[in-house]
């Protein structure tokens, strides 16, 4: 596989071929609409700004603190752009907290129920007019819960911005499309039905490689992402 400007330090794996071993582009799947089932959240902004006004941090400290531009952190936090997953993971880490915390609940229930069309969803992405993904939740975000569990709905030709890395273990599985996977530098072709685990403390990213949308189980434990 070649090097791409998306992963430039990215080395293929070394997978052995046989004279009629199938590769994963012959393995692409055709591509049917779902529905997403989705509750999309408008107002991750202004959970990220109450964060820092409650950690009594500036724009600009915050700003420098994740490695963004004072500018973007403000749009960001007034609704007028979305970050990228790598953006927001950088923010969430800045401020002490994560992703999932953002969005906690009151626990106190046995079971925990998403019906479909209400699970709540967070959408990232680079630029205003770049593909964008959506993080469709799965799991509770109880205080104490030792999962995170989300579906990633990809748009064509998105990304996840760059490396991440923390605490934890993930595992995940292609429910539909065609994804490339690099962790720690090792890029790993996926398309529907294949499943991967890596630990969460190695640098890894993502991007959609089908020309349709693509949709991946996720999760991490603890929930530390």
């Amino acid at each position: 596989m070649k090097k791409n400007d998306f992963m430039p330090d990215c080395k293929p794996p070394h997978i052995a071929h046989t004279e009629n071993q199938e590769t994963a582009e012959d393995r692409r799947p055709a591509m049917e609409n779902s529905d997403q089932g989705q509750m999309p959240i408008q107002d991750l902004g202004a959970r990220l700004r109450a964060e820092r006004q409650n950690k009594g941090l500036t724009l600009k400290q915050l700003a420098d603190r994740a490695g963004c531009s004072l500018s973007m952190l403000s749009k960001i936090e007034t609704e007028q752009a979305s970050p990228s997953l790598k953006t927001l993971h950088q923010i969430t880490a800045a401020l002490g907290t994560s992703i999932l915390q953002l969005f906690r609940e009151a626990g106190g229930q046995d079971v925990s129920l998403y019906r479909h069309g209400e699970r709540p969803s967070v959408m990232v992405r680079r630029q205003s007019d770049q593909p964008a993904i959506y993080i469709e939740r799965l799991s509770p975000t109880y205080a104490g819960t030792m999962l995170d569990a989300n579906i990633h709905t990809l748009e064509p030709g998105a990304d996840s911005g760059g490396d991440i890395r923390h605490d934890g273990e993930e595992i995940g599985y292609v429910l539909e499309g065609a994804a490339e996977l690099c962790v720690n530098g090792e890029v790993v072709p996926l398309v529907q039905g294949d499943s991967f685990y890596f630990a969460s403390a190695l640098p890894h990213r993502y991007r959609n490689t089908f020309d349709g949308t693509t949709r991946i189980l996720w999760v991490n434990t603890p929930p530390t992402f």
